[in-house]
This record gives structure tokens, sequence and C-alpha cells, in this order.
């Protein structure tokens, strides 16, 4: 007789969940290519003669697919059901990925691929990695979200090199059947084998399909959509996730102008990635244990402070100082999601949670998009980077602030039905 699940360890019974949904995170489109462009960008200028400038409009068409995917996502998973998404998508973008290898002509052939590809991956979004992992865990369920957000940190560690490889044993094209094999190879067994309703959960999101009007707008859905509670929430993580995107793109170049050599700057930002990681776990480890809304509030408060170092720095500033001002913002940046998604689902509930962090995900995808275009703007402007570190310490205050007005937490998402058992009414 199999034990109940309360007399069951959350990890113990649910280790394959974290397990499909980390192959799944370092796998999806948003990440391997994202993080996968940098090492396509000289042989696509090689291949087809598009200049480096124009190909980085790419990014943002993928953002903007990623948008418009994340808030299908959660109406989709509701009308078919959560394996049945995920398993076609986990097959469909191995082939639009594979499409890109039929390329060429104008570089909007480029843009238009990779505002498609997210698409085709509607239900392979972490809107379902998150939701999946969401359903499986509860008192644990920060540290969960922490490990398989991971998988975004591994991918960027490995897809570039691994790109680079393939792309001079071949050509360019094997860049992009590279990225299709992953979510093939990797995610779509385990997806098969392993994704199964959540003990108690016999919702249509965990597996069945729903009857037409229950994939209609709930009560629910429509009454947080107006509350004050998940506009601060949404508005505190933008704030943040357009600081750190700002952080990312712009410390090396920061870091050359104060009269680093490319390689020593590349050496002191290599401390982000191995900081994110930590944080992220720091923070999942955290939440499980304390006031969500405060450990959300600290730990996002840190690249106010590593801002305001760099803020300062000069020349002479030591390397250690310099170091410690690119942890503090990895800190953040690797808190920043498992964050929102724990938040989203311990306040609202599992029962909306694919469609409310659909919105979310957006909205903090397009403040991640315009935000490099504001720092070109300020750039441009003043000659210098004072301008951008003053938006992002500002942004790293006013953000975690904000979060601190969320009031009290449930104690927990509920049970089959999703909702929040405590305090979890949207304000």
């Amino acid at each position: 007789m199999n034990p109940a699940p309360s007399q069951v360890g959350e990890f113990h019974r649910g280790w394959r969940i974290v397990l499909l949904a980390l192959a799944g995170a370092a796998t999806t489109m948003s990440v391997t290519m994202l993080y996968g462009f940098g090492a396509m960008v000289l042989p696509l200028e090689k291949t087809f003669g598009w200049s480096r400038g124009d190909m980085q409009a790419a990014i943002s068409f993928l953002s903007l697919g990623v948008i418009v995917a994340s808030q299908f996502a959660g109406w989709f998973n509701l009308r078919w059901g959560l394996r049945r998404v995920t398993l076609v998508s986990l097959v469909a973008t191995p082939l639009a990925l594979f499409m890109l290898c039929f390329l060429g002509g104008s570089v909007w052939s480029l843009y238009l691929g990779y505002f498609l590809v997210p698409l085709a991956g509607v239900g392979i979004t972490f809107v379902t990695w998150t939701q999946l992992v969401s359903q499986w865990f509860d008192k644990r369920r920060g540290f969960a979200l922490a490990i398989v957000l991971c998988g975004s940190g591994l991918s960027a560690a490995v897809m570039p090199a691994l790109l680079t490889w393939a792309i001079d044993r071949w050509d360019v094209r094997a860049g992009w059947i590279v990225m299709g094999l992953m979510p093939l190879l990797l995610a779509l067994p385990l997806a098969w084998l392993f994704m199964i309703p959540a003990p108690g959960v016999t919702t249509a999101t965990a597996h069945v399909r729903p009857s037409a009007a229950a994939t209609g707008p709930s009560a629910g859905f429509r009454l947080t959509l107006r509350s004050r509670k998940f506009w601060v929430l949404n508005v505190a993580l933008t704030l943040v996730v357009s600081a750190v995107v700002g952080m990312v793109t712009n410390t090396v170049p920061l870091l050359r102008d104060l009269g680093h050599s490319a390689a020593e700057a590349g050496a002191i930002f290599g401390s982000f990635g191995l900081s994110l990681v930590a944080g992220r776990l720091l923070a999942g480890y955290l939440i499980d244990r304390l006031w969500a809304p405060g450990v959300a509030a600290a730990t996002l408060f840190m690249p106010a402070v590593g801002c305001l170092l760099l803020w300062t720095a000069d020349a002479g500033t030591p390397v250690p100082l310099l170091i410690a001002a690119v942890c503090l913002t990895g800190i953040g940046a690797g808190a920043e999601f498992d964050l929102s998604a724990y938040l989203v689902a311990r306040y609202f509930g599992l029962a909306d949670y694919g469609r409310l962090f659909g919105v979310h995900l957006g909205l903090i995808t397009f403040g991640g998009t315009v935000a490099p275009l504001m720092y070109a703007w300020m750039y441009k402007s003043s000659g210098n980077y004072n301008a951008m570190l003053a938006y992002c310490v500002g942004c790293c205050i006013v953000g975690p602030l904000l979060l601190l007005t969320l009031g009290r937490q449930p104690a927990s998402s509920g049970g089959p039905s999703g909702h929040p058992t405590e305090a979890g009414l949207p304000a």
C-alpha cells in the first residue's frame, strides 16, 4: 500500500517532476535561442551578409513571441490539458527550429523565425514548468522552483560552446539543429514518462480535457486582474527586471570604459553566473520558511547596492569591489524569476495560475524588451552609464518596497481547487 502524500516528503514523491521541469527550463526556446544567439551572430553574418546591428533586433522579436505565447499557454493548458499541450509543443518546437535551416534573403526572415518559434512552443514556456512544479509542491515549492529555474543558468553555460563546436564542425544550420534536438532528446522522453497529475489534483490543467465553458475567464481570474496586489506584484517585478536587463547587457562595456581589457571585463562579469545560481537557490530556500515578500524585497534590493558601487567606480577601483558589485546584481537576477512564480501561486492560487502567470510573464518580458532601447537612448544622450545606473538603483529600491505592501501570505495554495486557503483573496 502506498503511503499517503502527506506522509511522504514532497521531494521524495516529486523529484521526477523537478527533473522534468529542469530539463524543460534548460531547453525551452526563450532560453536556448537567447543564450545561443551570440554564437550564431558571426556565422550568420558570414553566410547571409546581415549586419550585426540588424541581427540584434531578432532578440526583440523573440521576446515578442514569448509574450504572445505566454498569454496563450494558460488558456491552452485549461482547454486541452497540461500533458497534451506540453507533448505537442515538445515536438512542434524542434520542427520549427529545423525550419530555420531554410532561412535566407532578407534579415526579416530571421525576425519572423525568432517570433514564430516561441509560438510553436506555447506549451513549454516557463508558465508550464512553474505550474507543474507548483501543483506538486507546496511547503517546499520555493526551493523546487529555484532548482528548476537554474536550468536557464545551465543552458547559458553550455549553449555558446556547444553551438560553436557544431557550427565549426558543419555550418550555421547546425546551430538550429542542435537547439531543436535538445528538447526532443532531453525533455520529451521525461515528459512522456513523468508528466502525470499531482496527488490530489484532478483539475483539467493537470490531466483531462475540461468543458468549453471551463476555459472562459473565471470569476477568480477577473477578480485577480482587478486586484491591487496583482498589479503591485507586476509593477514591482517589471521594474526590477528592467534594471537587471540593463546590467546584464551593459556591465561589460561599462567595465571596459573603466579601463579594463576585454578579458578582464569578461572575467569580472563571469561572477554574475555563479551568483545568479546562488541567489536563486538561497531565495528559494528562504521563501519556504520566511515571509516571502520580505525575502523578495531583501534579495531584490541587492542590485541597487551593486549599481551604486559601479556608479561610484573609477579606474582605480579594486577588482574585488567590482566583482562584489556584479555578484550583488547576480543575486537579484537569480532570485527574481522564482520569486515571481512563487508569489503568483501563493497569493492567487493554482486554479488560474497558468493564465495569471502568463499575464505577469508577458508584462515583465515586455519591460525587459523595452529597457535596452531606453538604455541605448540614455547612453547616446549622456555618453556614459550614469543615467542608466541611477534608473537601476531607483527600480531596485521602489520595486522591493512595493513588495512589502503585499501583506500576510496565504498558508497554502489550496487543494484541488487551487484557491488559497488562508488570507488569499485578492485585495
